[in-house]
């Protein structure tokens, strides 16, 4: 399911979803970076080693990848990570 529209809100903290489904999801920039999938940050992850989430932490921007989901791009620097629809929805 591809969403009707995301955003960011004001201070960055949080990316909004509205689903079709009339359902309007608000996720945390802290749990979005920890939730990762490139390789880099499995890698770290298997090694135990959790990505920064700090109250500084802020979401720059938010990059389409065809209807497949979105590229996250984070104050952190990181900007490898892509996050397909269905995961986003189960997040």
């Amino acid at each position: 399911m591809t969403p009707l529209s995301i955003e960011h809100d004001a201070d960055a903290a949080h990316m909004i979803i509205y689903w079709p489904d009339a359902l309007m999801q608000r996720l945390d920039t802290g749990l979005l970076r920890r939730s990762c999938r490139c390789a880099d940050c499995a890698s770290r992850a298997r090694a135990g080693q959790v990505p920064s989430s700090g109250a500084g932490l802020r979401l720059m921007r938010i990059v389409p990848v065809g209807s497949y989901g979105v590229q996250l791009v984070f104050s952190d620097g990181h900007e490898r990570g892509i996050y397909p629809w269905p995961y986003l929805r189960g997040l």
